[in-house]
């Protein structure tokens, strides 16, 4: 390699570690409010790619996923067919993707759901906004309305979830709940509920109610919205 290539490899690694640094500075001082989309992508990249210019491959995959949830909550099958992305790249996308639920799901595990339903359906939209099939999941509460479990019970396809509403409250009084909110996705983006939907409600809350378990509600989490069964007036 000659000394004019030499040369322009350190300025390049000179370049990007400066840059680095200012966006690291910037964070540090602004927050994610004074950074694009892609500016934080980049932070998350840095971790996984240590040396090389990390905007392009930042920008691509914001312009490729739609955005930068998007990216984070995307398949690793997917994140590793775009170039520059290694198992090692979409590894540490999901453990930020993962930590990011894990923060919201504790910000309402074990308080009433009254006090933090703003919270609450930010942690569904979380877990389930950008699911590619169906997940049927139970919040279990006691007494108090304490939220006290939350498991997935059902995945199903791109427009269907098998719910069995025995085994729904065989295992709320397996945790001791007293009530369930009932939440599912909506793939196709549009939360309105299907004739399906509505059915399956009413089996399950006429189960629960032989057994003084109380349906609070049923959250059908959309691309951008949600529907509550209880504000349309089903539940």
């Amino acid at each position: 390699m000659d000394e004019a290539s030499v040369n322009a490899d350190k300025h390049a690694a000179n370049h990007a570690a400066g840059h680095r640094e200012r966006l690291r500075m910037r964070f540090a001082k602004t927050g994610a409010e004074g950074l694009h989309d892609y500016e934080m992508l980049e932070l998350i990249l840095f971790r996984a790619i240590p040396r090389r210019d990390v905007k392009p491959l930042a920008k691509n995959l914001i312009k490729l996923f739609g955005g930068f949830a998007e990216v984070l909550s995307a398949p690793v099958e997917r994140l590793v067919e775009t170039q520059g992305v290694s198992q090692a790249v979409a590894q540490e996308l999901k453990i930020v993707h993962a930590a990011s639920i894990k923060l919201t799901q504790e910000r309402v595990l074990n308080r009433p759901v009254i006090s933090s339903w703003t919270e609450l359906l930010a942690y569904c939209r979380a877990v389930m906004a950008d699911e590619k099939i169906e997940l049927f999941r139970i919040l279990f509460l006691d007494k108090k309305n304490i939220l006290i479990g939350d498991e997935v019970q059902g995945r199903g396809t791109v427009d269907h979830t098998p719910v069995y509403p025995r085994e729904v409250v065989k295992r709320a009084l397996e945790l001791g709940a007293s009530a369930i909110i009932l939440v599912h996705n909506h793939p196709s983006g549009d939360p309105t509920p299907s004739r399906a939907d509505i059915e399956m409600t009413r089996q399950i809350q006429d189960a629960a109610q032989a057994l003084t378990i109380r349906v609070h509600d049923h959250l059908i989490i959309g691309a951008d919205q949600h529907v509550s069964f209880k504000n349309l007036g089903l539940l």
